[in-house]
């Protein structure tokens, strides 16, 4: 019986590790193509790389969203010090985590989207 200790320990040690690292980052399209000289399907698939870029990057959003909910103390006052100096630390540095994916999605689409009117603005022209 005392064998099945270990065992499950470990067991539970590999799940939670496991567990912590689900999150994916996803990866961000390549340069927008140049508004200026890009030809309708060039805009098209950029949009279609945006797209799933902000689908990805979303869903990983919801990922931390999940593990930040999960680190959170259920009953904070019956930590240690130190358990709670821990907790603390893995909750900022979730926090830390998506504001930068916020960031990085916002300049992504930004930099896409100034090239769209760039884009727009040519087919305007007589």
């Amino acid at each position: 019986m005392k064998a099945w200790i270990p065992l499950t320990l470990a067991f539970a040690l590999c799940t939670a590790a496991h567990s912590q690292s689900t999150c994916t980052y996803p990866a961000a399209p390549v340069t927008p193509p140049d508004g200026a000289t890009a030809t309708k399907e060039q805009m098209i698939a950029a949009n279609k790389d945006y797209g799933r870029y902000n689908t990805e990057m979303n869903a990983y959003l919801d990922c931390l969203k999940g593990e930040l909910d999960a680190a959170a103390p259920k009953d904070p006052s019956k930590l240690s010090a130190d358990e709670k100096k821990k907790a603390d630390d893995k909750q900022k540095i979730l926090v830390q985590k998506s504001n930068a994916a916020v960031d990085e999605l916002q300049a992504a689409v930004g930099r896409f989207n100034e090239q769209l009117k760039i884009y727009k603005a040519k087919l305007q022209k007589p």
